[in-house]
């Protein structure tokens, strides 16, 4: 009987036609040891990892809602008609900022964010992912630390602009991490719970910023932030990397690259008696564990370009972040013009109350809900369309009915209601970014779904809404005509539950790469 492996083994008189390393080889221990590294990177246990990033990420939304504070940004001084001024408070009173240049801050914040998401999804092919992140909350915390010693205005703004850079290595990456180490039956509802922090730091923010501010000085709201974000910064270094799934270990590379030279070596000693070998065909083989270093820009470049063209072939993720777009183009307008839509329509006198405390608690249990009803219903990315598709639209219907309500009980009641089944999308959303690609590809899926519900939702949804408001000159008409944008998204998902659907959380990164097979085997072919 002859094996597989025989087949390889020469004739006495005859040249050897293939070689593969015996298990005793370092290249054959190399998957081994890598899993074993994987398993045992790290000290932290899956539900501290959670609670950790569930507390970064609490923090980066605590300084969205700490600069947006009445204590945080302020305003300039003003006086009335009797004579009566108030004093300049905040950013917007200490520099006398323009309302345009007030917003500048928000918009540099968001040009940092946009441009480095991408970055730090790409770097993660050559670096360890949860090292990225570490220089992340690092730059972040020294930017942070920036603002609040800032001395122009200028200075404040570059500040903000790589606070969003720092933030955009976890937006980026956490996620995955999270979907690695999430119990299978659980992963989103563990999605969900990070995902709550958005809304609930965005409150702390709201609530911590206006505290210290008015009681002590917006600089030191800033150097708060700073100080509880730097211990996390710092794990970030001390700490045994963790592993991504689909990303090899930095250590396994160099590993692998003198295995290979070792073993061409050892080959080429044992096979000079009567065997030929390719020279070119050796070089080519050093060269493959040589290139992970040789031209590392240009490599990253080419591999982004790679990377975007599969991302943008795969039907799921796009159909995905086109009802995303859609979806955030009507949240984030209304968390602008929420408030002042309800007080033109309903004379609410305390509508920032209202519409704060209505995001908040239906942000917190709507996302925590969409989390467990899809794990309930076995998550798989079918089943997080429909999800998507039913929620959004029955949010929607209940939205869009509570606006045509004369009384403003009955619009809050049932506004609350759409609003909880708007955010049960959370946790379903990025199920589908983070499964529907290859487990390397993940980042960058999460990168640009961010930078594509930015630029195309909340973004432009604005400055849209207002200019239609002041074309028809009905907040009511207004809002309508915006939360009818909700049916576009929940249709657009509803196709996606018709798509042919691959879960591809287990394929291996490797099966995109020929190359990594070449660096497990040396063929030595007979010329």
């Amino acid at each position: 009987m002859v094996t597989k492996e025989d087949d390889c083994l020469p004739p006495p008189t005859q040249p050897s036609r293939c070689y593969s390393p015996p298990s005793t080889t370092p290249l054959a221990e190399l998957e081994t040891t890598r899993s074993l590294e994987i398993m045992e990177s790290s000290f932290l246990s899956p539900v501290w990892l959670l609670v950790i990033f569930c507390i970064i990420n609490l923090l980066n939304y605590m300084d969205r809602g700490a600069i947006a504070s009445n204590g945080v940004n302020g305003s300039t001084k003003s006086c009335n008609d009797k004579g009566k001024c108030t004093p300049a408070t905040g950013i917007q009173g200490h520099y006398n900022l323009s309302n345009f240049e007030d917003g500048v801050l928000s918009s540099s914040f968001m040009v940092g964010l946009l441009i480095a998401s991408p970055i730090f999804a790409s770097l993660a092919k050559s670096f360890n992912p949860f090292r990225l992140i570490g220089v992340g909350l690092t730059v972040w915390t020294i930017a942070v630390l920036g603002c609040g010693s800032s001395f122009a205005f200028w200075f404040i703004v570059l500040c903000r602009m790589f606070v969003g850079v720092g933030e955009a290595s976890f937006i980026s990456l956490a996620a995955p991490f999270i979907d690695d180490n999430a119990p299978h039956k659980q992963r989103a509802a563990w999605l969900g719970l990070f995902y709550m922090c958005i809304p609930s730091g965005v409150a702390l923010g709201y609530v911590y910023g206006g505290y210290v501010g008015k009681h002590f000085s917006w600089r030191y709201a800033f150097w708060g932030e700073a100080v509880l974000m730097a211990p996390f910064a710092v794990l970030g270094f001390l700490m045994k990397p963790l592993q991504l799934k689909g990303f090899p270990s930095t250590e396994s590379v160099e590993v692998m690259a003198s295995s290979l030279g070792a073993e061409i070596s050892k080959n080429n000693n044992h096979l000079q008696a009567g065997n030929e070998i390719k020279h070119d065909e050796v070089e080519v083989s050093i060269e493959i564990g040589r290139s992970s270093y040789a031209n590392p820009v240009w490599k990253s470049i080419t591999q982004f370009a790679r990377d975007m063209k599969v991302l943008c072939k795969e039907r799921v993720f796009v159909v995905n972040v086109l009802g995303y777009v859609a979806y955030n183009f009507v949240i984030g307008a209304y968390s602008y013009w929420g408030p002042k839509a309800g007080y033109n329509i309903y004379k609410m006198k305390n509508a920032d109350m209202i519409f704060g405390a209505v995001t908040i608690i239906c942000g917190i249990v709507g996302t925590l809900s969409g989390g467990l009803i899809l794990d309930h219903v076995t998550s798989t990315i079918p089943n997080a369309f429909k999800l998507l598709s039913g929620a959004t639209f029955l949010g929607a219907t209940c939205c869009f009915t509570a606006f045509t309500l004369k009384s403003l009980y009955g619009f809050v009641a049932l506004f609350a209601i759409g609003e909880l089944l708007v955010f049960a999308t959370q946790a379903p959303v990025n199920y589908v970014c983070l499964h529907c690609v290859e487990p390397s590809l993940r980042p960058l899926s999460m990168a640009i779904s961010t930078v594509a519900i930015h630029i195309f939702g909340d973004v432009p949804s604005s400055p849209l809404v207002g200019i239609v408001q002041d074309h028809i000159d009905s907040w009511r008409k207004t809002a309508l005509i915006l939360t009818s944008v909700l049916f576009l998204a929940a249709a657009i998902w509803f196709i996606g539950m018709f798509i042919n659907i691959v879960d591809r959380f287990n394929e291996e990164a490797e099966s995109e790469n020929p190359r990594s097979r070449q660096e497990q085997s040396i063929m030595v072919m007979n010329p």
